[in-house]
């Protein structure tokens, strides 16, 4: 199982567009991708301009159809200008899981 962790910060005052904006990506997911074993969105309790999504693929194609989808661009364009710097990515291997 292939994984991504994405921490998003959104600009102060912008953390509602950034949500909206990954409500929809989640959206897309449940609607066009089956090989997306699952798809989490958390925004902080302490910092609501922080989200961090957990990503599940069921491999590495999956991961890669994603990354290119509609979906994604449309959340890049979204909040572009409302994002507080890079979104930090990491790409792992699931090694356990419950």
């Amino acid at each position: 199982m292939v994984t991504i962790t994405a921490i998003i910060r959104a600009r102060p005052n912008a953390q509602n567009i950034v949500r909206d904006a990954l409500l929809s990506v989640v959206e897309a997911v449940r609607e066009t991708e089956p090989q997306t074993v699952s798809y989490f969105v958390t925004q902080s309790v302490d910092d609501q301009c922080v989200f961090t999504t957990f990503e599940r693929f069921a491999d590495r194609v999956a991961m890669e159809r994603h990354n290119a989808s509609p979906a994604l661009v449309r959340f890049l364009q979204r909040t572009k200008l409302h994002l507080d710097g890079d979104v930090v990515i990491h790409v792992g291997e699931e090694i356990a899981s419950r």
